[in-house]
């Protein structure tokens, strides 16, 4: 079976290309969890996260355990709705639910009854390690995130630690715990990242397009009728001067009418793969008869969730640098710690946006409205719309009701991007389903502020300003602080 991690367990990483691994009682690193570890003679097994040098250049060997007869305890004493409601997936696997969108959604789908597994390869912690980063917010190891879980709520959440883009692995996790859902988070998700260097922009594609490609074959050949919930962009559609439509347009051409994909035009590497994961998702809908959801998502805001915010262990990651941060985030560090707010080029740069209680909510619509047997559905998952210089003085504004002497200014635009355009892209699938959408407030950038001062120590003013250039990429690969 596919390796599960659930209570006490083991993790040996070794540098290299073999795999490796030892017996449960030989691993030489053990992880501070608080249940018991029951194993069977098949709870054993490689896991090898293919190398891709220089960030897939580890290979994991882990313990597992079953937590399959808790999960129907839990059924049973009605935890989950009874057959006689309306049928709705119950078991949801959660691809990149190490993450800042991912593990909020793990936690809230367990909060509402699903039983959840988690399948990642903590390669985004390494990223931080590699490029001398750090969350704003004090990060707990997954174990330990997954045991206070269990020991706040009695809900057990399984974790599989490998790579999708090891096939195997994939394999046999998708025959382990049979997900009526998944929900797919597992991708590199920063263009600035995939803007760096040579080495980076072919690793975002790769471990994207060929790891949703290994998603799309599991489901085929393990569970035909699992729904895919994919977490896109809306970056795909890049700033055209005509209205966005939710996935498709339908347009005359010399006589003839037609309804056709919205035109893409993607502006970095990172874009670029979330396109070729759309086309490859839209075909396998239509030869194959997958169910599939695109969640074209706007840019995140915010840190707290009701699940995230019951323990100082379960807390989200909250990024502000130059690479993985996102614009309102970062304003709202850059104001807490006395920087002014960096506006890149001109600033009227206008997306959709929308806060991280949002995100877990479209997710669970998305996952309690399935698409249908061949259907491609693509919804625009954003709430707002803001261009960068109305973010800032949104955040000028909140800070000075704190105290604090917001400043901005305007920085070289390190991006390849037009910098006053037209904007409107529309929104309203997921709202007929039933999103009450969070509205930016004065009371939650507030909240934003204050968690910025309450870890200012934790700012590494470096970090900051933008160092990552789309003109300025090359083929050497960087390996100092980015």
């Amino acid at each position: 079976m596919a390796q599960l991690l659930s209570s006490s367990c083991s993790l040996t990483i070794s540098s290299g290309n073999k795999p490796y691994f030892k017996p449960f009682d030989q691993c030489s690193t053990a992880f501070s969890t608080h249940f018991a570890c029951r194993t069977t003679p098949s709870s054993f097994r490689k896991i090898s996260l293919r190398e891709e040098k220089p960030h897939r250049s580890f290979s994991v060997c882990a313990t597992a355990v079953s937590s399959r007869q808790e999960a129907s305890s839990q059924t049973s004493s009605g935890s989950h709705p009874s057959s006689s409601e309306p049928s709705k997936p119950q078991r949801v696997m959660v691809i990149g639910g190490d993450g800042y969108c991912g593990w909020a959604t793990a936690l809230h789908l367990s909060n509402k009854g699903y039983e959840v597994a988690i399948v990642d390869n903590l390669i985004r912690r390494l990223f931080d390690n590699q490029l001398g980063l750090d969350s704003l917010t004090p990060i707990s190891s997954i174990h330990n995130r997954i045991s206070c879980w269990k020991s706040l709520t009695g809900k057990s959440i399984e974790l599989y630690i490998g790579d999708i883009c090891d096939f195997g692995f994939l394999s046999e996790s998708f025959k382990s715990f049979e997900p009526d859902a998944v929900v797919h988070f597992g991708e590199q998700r920063s263009a600035p990242y995939s803007m760096i260097d040579r080495s980076r922009a072919v690793f975002t594609q790769q471990n994207n397009v060929i790891g949703t490609l290994n998603v799309l074959f599991a489901i085929k050949e393990f569970r035909e009728e699992c729904h895919l919930v994919k977490l896109g962009t809306m970056g795909e559609y890049g700033t055209p001067n005509i209205d966005i439509e939710e996935g498709y347009i339908t347009i005359t051409h010399n006589g003839r009418t037609d309804t056709l994909p919205y035109p893409k035009q993607a502006s970095s590497f990172y874009h670029l793969s979330k396109v070729h994961d759309s086309h490859n998702i839209a075909f396998t809908c239509k030869a194959w008869g997958i169910r599939a959801t695109d969640l074209n998502q706007g840019v995140v805001y915010g840190v707290m969730t009701d699940e995230t915010a019951m323990h100082e262990v379960l807390c989200n990651r909250f990024d502000y640098d130059g690479v993985f941060g996102t614009a309102l985030n970062r304003f709202c560090v850059q104001g807490a710690v006395g920087h002014p707010l960096t506006v890149y080029g001109k600033g009227g740069q206008t997306r959709g946006y929308l806060d991280i209680r949002d995100t877990v909510q479209c997710v669970e619509l998305a996952i309690a409205n399935p698409a249908k047997p061949g259907e491609f559905r693509v919804f625009n998952q954003f709430t707002e719309q803001f261009s960068v210089n109305e973010l800032a003085a949104l955040v000028t504004k909140a800070g000075e009701k704190l105290g604090l002497n917001v400043q901005t200014k305007s920085v070289p635009n390190p991006r390849v991007e037009a910098e006053e355009h037209y904007y409107n892209a529309k929104h309203t699938k997921l709202v007929e389903l039933g999103l009450k959408p969070h509205i930016l407030s004065d009371s939650l950038l507030d909240s934003l502020l204050n968690i910025a001062i309450k870890y200012k120590d934790r700012v590494d003013t470096k970090q900051i300003m933008p160092t990552v250039s789309w003109r300025k990429i090359g083929v050497k690969t960087k390996t100092v602080t980015a």
